[in-house]
Formats: structure tokens, sequence, C-alpha cells
């Protein structure tokens, strides 16, 4: 079954990035007189790529940028004539170094094929003055602008409150609030780019400077180079910008603009410079004094008394195995019993199948009615029902519950209680957040990788992710199906989980080169959540996951219909059954398992759930486990093979596969020989 396994994985994952090197084929002749440049800027780690890979999916290509090292990201913007580039973050627009030199050229036309339409703004929640200082900087180019607020999520943890209408008028532009890992207010977005209006004329400089650029203006007149921009960075020093004025002008029209900054200045240019930063700061201030509102952190004793503990080992240590029982009473008990078998149990076997059912009984075609509702194939009951039914609560039950760990400040205080011992495993406490992002959505655990220093930290922290980390749907039905058994086989599958995760980073960090860096991360102050805002961020974040897997489910459960009415179930049962049946002891039909979990996990997982009546309570443990490590869905290996690159994804999908068999055969084995049922 193995090298069945195998094929299927690498003939899935290899269309996977064939398809993603043909559509770069394909977009790699983006034409400038076709679509409209737009280019999405702002500081650094404020989450420019992670909008950019919502907006333009897999259709991206690379720019080599002229007299740069670097390159840049392109690629069309869904369902939109437009063309976006994913400039570099900078602190300022007036180049000190190499990625704000980009972010100009950029602008500025030089490799962007074509004249640029429109900016993207993107702006972080929780640090509003730094991202608006900066968005007054790029108002200046004077091109159409759309202000993107990403993170609010992280925002209101912080008790952090702003008024998107307010900043709109300010500025004269469109705001739209986003939480861009996550493609939250990404379609809104793209609605607004064909609205995308020029900010108001904010900034009251000087009047030396504004009779400067004024006669600038005048001299350039209206043309591809924007005029006002290029008199600021001329009065500032920037030599790169020479080069441009002297194409399109004349050496002439450079000297004459350069004798005009040097009479006008009254400091050297670098003073200039910062005279210039500090008056955008100060208006920035003013700006964000009336669009945002911040709760005081709290007064209570008890909860700042807490939030110290929360980081000492002797008390911090039983307040996290507290908290993690108690996520684990309401997510799993609650959420994984009692929902889902008052909405699975009452609402889709009791009523929806039935009824379903009989809709379909006066349709003549039985392969059509069989397809939509055949108990353990059919679209509705495996694809659709099952997803709803099994997913859904507990995936909102997890999103409150982690909802409530973030909004009062828990999680960065568990990252300090924690950084040691994830030392040893080549981390610092920073790696804590993908890690327990994995829980919610392994895909979006990867992309958060990126806030780790290091390639060491990267490589270990995704080997990790790959290896042990059942994303929230799987984790749902886990608890779903380890509820109805005893203690001992939840202790079992989850404490080798753990086991593993540790000896697994312990030897990656003796075996991976490189350095590991020191814990420095921003703690927020202990508050007290509010659960109105946690209900509604649970139920935003569970929406738009629903959006995104039930049409998984639904292609999953229509291909291995198919594929077992051509007689491909039976086929694959035979050939894998040394492996399967007689290696890992499990069922045959669990390679209808092994496939759909090839292409969404959680669609995998809720496939053994309407399979469990064929096995025993140990297949059981050792399916989930294997199912857990064996391989990640379709969309995790894509980002995978995207931001670890093809030599350590398929090192890491390589040998957690054959890792994944080899324990699945071990704990088989080991429990039938000692007479381990877990019944």
């Amino acid at each position: 079954m193995l090298p069945i396994i195998v094929l299927l994985m690498v003939g899935m994952r290899g269309a996977g990035i064939l398809f993603i090197r043909s559509q770069k084929r394909t977009d790699s002749g983006f034409s400038k007189h076709s679509l409209k440049g737009i280019v999405i800027v702002g500081n650094m780690k404020v989450g420019k790529s992670a909008l950019f890979s919502r907006l333009c999916g897999s259709k991206v290509k690379r720019i080599p940028i002229a007299n740069h090292t670097a390159s840049i990201r392109a690629g069309r913007i869904i369902g939109t004539g437009m063309e976006a580039f994913d400039a570099p973050g900078v602190c300022s627009v007036f180049p000190n170094n190499e990625d704000e030199k980009i972010s100009r050229d950029i602008l500025f036309g030089n490799m962007t094929e074509g004249k640029i339409h429109g900016i993207i703004f993107v702006a972080d929640a929780k640090n509003l003055k730094r991202s608006i200082a900066l968005a007054l900087q790029y108002a200046e180019y004077g091109l159409p602008m759309l202000f993107v607020i990403n993170m609010i999520d992280e925002a209101g943890q912080r008790g952090i409150k702003i008024q998107p209408d307010r900043l709109a008028g300010i500025f004269g532009i469109n705001v739209c609030e986003a939480v861009a890992r996550e493609g939250i207010g990404v379609k809104k977005i793209i609605s607004s780019l064909s609205n995308m209006k020029t900010a108001k004329n904010l900034m009251e400089y000087p009047v030396r400077i504004n009779e400067y650029v004024a006669v600038v203006e005048k001299l350039l007149g209206p043309g591809d180079i924007f005029s006002k921009a290029a008199a600021l960075f001329l009065f500032t020093g920037d030599g790169g910008i020479e080069g441009y004025i002297e194409d399109k002008f004349g050496k002439g029209m450079l000297d004459q603009l350069k004798e005009l900054a040097n009479e006008y200045r009254t400091d050297d240019a670098q003073t200039c410079s910062t005279h210039l930063s500090n008056m955008y700061y100060r208006k920035a201030e003013q700006i964000v004094s009336k669009v945002q509102e911040t709760e005081p952190p709290s007064r209570n004793p008890f909860v700042m008394t807490f939030g110290d503990w929360c980081t000492r080992p002797s008390s911090g240590i039983p307040i996290a195995i507290a908290i993690l029982v108690a996520m684990y009473l309401f997510v799993g008990s609650f959420g994984a019993t009692f929902l889902v078998d008052m909405l699975n149990g009452t609402v889709f076997k009791g009523f929806l199948i039935p009824w379903t059912i009989k809709c379909l009984e006066p349709v003549p075609s039985d392969f059509f009615k069989d397809l939509m509702v055949d108990p353990d194939f059919g679209i509705l009951p495996t694809g659709v029902f099952l997803a709803l039914g099994l997913v859904l609560p507990v995936l909102f039950c997890f999103y409150i519950a982690f909802g409530l760990l973030e909004d009062s400040g828990y999680l960065p205080r568990m990252s300090i209680l924690l950084d040691r011992l994830l030392q040893k495993v080549g981390l610092n406490g920073k790696g804590l957040v993908p890690l327990v992002m994995g829980f919610s959505c392994v895909s979006m655990a990867l992309l958060t990788t990126r806030m780790l220093d290091t390639e060491k930290e990267k490589n270990i922290a995704t080997f990790l992710l790959i290896m042990n980390m059942p994303c929230a749907p799987l984790l749902a039905v886990m608890l779903i199906i380890l509820g109805n058994m005893p203690v001992s086989a939840f202790l079992t599958v989850f404490g080798l989980l753990f086991l593993q995760a540790f000896a697994a980073g312990f030897l990656a960090n003796k075996i991976i080169s490189g350095e590991r860096t020191m814990l420095l991360m921003e703690i927020p102050a202990m508050r007290m959540p509010k659960l109105e805002q946690i209900l509604k961020r649970a139920a935003f974040k569970t929406y738009f996951f629903m959006k995104e897997a039930v049409p998984y489910f639904v292609m999953a459960s229509f291909l291995v219909f198919l594929f077992e009415r051509i007689g491909g179930l039976v086929l694959l049962e035979r050939i894998g059954k040394p492996v399967i049946s007689d290696f890992m002891g499990l069922p045959e039909k669990s390679v209808q398992v092994f496939i759909k979990t090839m292409i969404r996990r959680e669609s995998g997982a809720t496939e053994i759930q309407l399979l469990s009546n064929i096995y025993d309570n140990l297949q059981l443990v050792v399916n989930l486990l294997v199912m857990t490590i064996l391989m990640p869905c379709m969309n995790s290996t894509i980002i995978l093979f995207k931001e670890r690159g093809a030599k350590v994804a398929v090192t890491i999908i390589g040998i957690v596969m054959m890792y994944a068999i080899i324990l699945g055969s071990i704990v088989y084995h080991f429990c039938r020989f000692f007479n381990i049922t877990f019944s």
C-alpha cells in the first residue's frame, strides 16, 4: 500500500506544483497595456505578503529589479484586470536602505512594465500611528490609494478600537478592515479597488518647502513622474531619483532642480529628511487621537497579579495545565459531544438526511441518487452534512477558547513560560505562536513561521507542524472519536504526539545547522476578555473556514464516489492489504480514509467517523495517529513548497511519511502483543 499512497501523493502534489508552474508560465506575459499596476506597501511585519497571497492566489511570478540584488512578487488580482506588486516593508519613503530604494523604484515604474495606477496601503491596527505616518508619505505620490487596516483581531486583543469611517473621512479615501492571514475582509478589498481615490492633501509644510515644491511641479509639469514626490526626494538628497529626472527631462533640468533644492534648504539633506519624518509623525499622532480609542489596562489587582503568576514556573505550569484541561472540557466535551450530538444526530441524521432521501425518490437515475445520498460515499452525507454537523460546532468552540486566551493576554505569557522548554527544540518562546496556531489551521500556521528570525527556527517549526499538529477540524473529529473511548486512548494518542514532537524537535535542533535567537516580543497587559467580541470573531473565522473547506469536502466525496464505482477502492484495498492490514493492522477500507486525507485532512477525519463501525478501538487509535502524521493537506503542501522550497519540503514529507507508517505498525503490534484494546 505504501507505494500506492506515495504515488498518489506525489501525483496529486506534483499536479499542484505543475499547476503553479504552468500559471507562472501563463502569467509571465502580464502586459503593461492590459493590466493596471497596483503596489502593496506598508511598514514591515504588517501582513502585506499575506494580503498579496490572498489577492493573487497561486498566479504569481518573480520580477528581478534592475540595479538591485533582490526581486519582488507580482500577480494578477483574482477577478480583476489588475496586477499587484508586493513591495518590501519600509519605515519611510525617503530611502535609507535597500528595501526603501526598491519600494521607491517600484512606484516610479522602473521594473513594473508600465505606469502604476494605485496603492494598497496596509496598516498594522496595533501600531496605527506608525502606519499613518507612512501613509501620509505615500499620499504625496498623488496616486489613488486604498487604506487597509490589517490585524484588527490582534488590536482587539489589546483593547484597541479603531473607527475606520472617521479615518476614511480624514484621508478622503476608502478604508477596509481585514485579517489577511485568514482571508477576512479580502473580498471587500478587491471590490473597493475599482473605486480608489486620491488622498486629501493633509500635510502642512513650512513655507520654503511649499514654494520649492510649487516651482518643481511647474517645471516638470504633468507626466509619468510624480512631481511632488520627486521634489521631496530631491529636497532630502535622494540620489536615486536623479536618474529618472535625467532620463525624462535631460541633464539640464536635473542640474536646475538640484540647484533649487540647495537654495531652498536651510539644513543639510539628512537633517531635512529627519525634520520631514517628525512632521509626519506629529500629524499621525493628531489623526490617531481622532480615530482610535484604547481601553486602559486593567487596574484590577488580582488580574495584574494573575498575569505575574502566569510567567513563573512554580505557578505558571499548574495554571497552564488547568487551562488546557478547561479547553479540553469546553472544546472536547461540550463542543465535540453535546453540540455534535445535538446538531449532527438530531438535525442531520434525524431530519435532513431522511428528508433528502424522500425528496430524491422520484429521480429515475439510481446513479445520481447514490451520488447525492449514498451513506458511505454520497456527497450530502459525507461531504456536506458531516462537515457542518461534526467540524463546525467544535471549530466554533475552539475559536472561542483560543480567543479567550488571546484577548486576555495569556498566550504571550505562556510563550515566556515555555521559552526554556522550546530552547531544547531549537526555538524560543515566540515559536509557541505558530505551534499553537497549528491546532487551528496548519496552512495558516506555516505562514506564521515567517515571524521567526532564522531559517533554522523556521525549518524546525515547519517540521513540527507537519509532523505533529492536528488542525482544528481534524482535532474536532479526533475528540469525538476518542470521547467514546477510555481515557487511556486519549492519553496514548496525544501523549505519543507530544513525546514525538519533543524528540523530533530535539533531534532537528542537533542536525539542522544555524543559531537560535533570543526571545524578544511585546507583552500586552492582562485584561478581562470581552465575550461579545470573542463570539463575533469566532463566528467570522468559523464562517470563512467552512466557506473554504466545504467545497473540498464535496470534491473529496465526489472523487471517492467515482473511484469506488469504477472499482478503484477494491483494487487499492487488495493491493494495499500487505501494508494496511498486515503491517499496520487496519481494515482494508482505510485506503479511502487516506485518499480523502490527501485532499483535505478533516475530510479524511470525517470519513473515519463514518466508517468507525468497521474498526475496533485499537485500530481507531492507530488510524488517528497515522492520518495525523502521514501527510499535510493539499493547501499545506503547496504552502510548504512555497515557503520552504522544494528541497526542504520533499525532505520533510518523505521523513514524515515513512515515520508515520512505521509508528502505526509499532503501536498496533505492541498493543496486540500486550493485549491493550482500549475497550
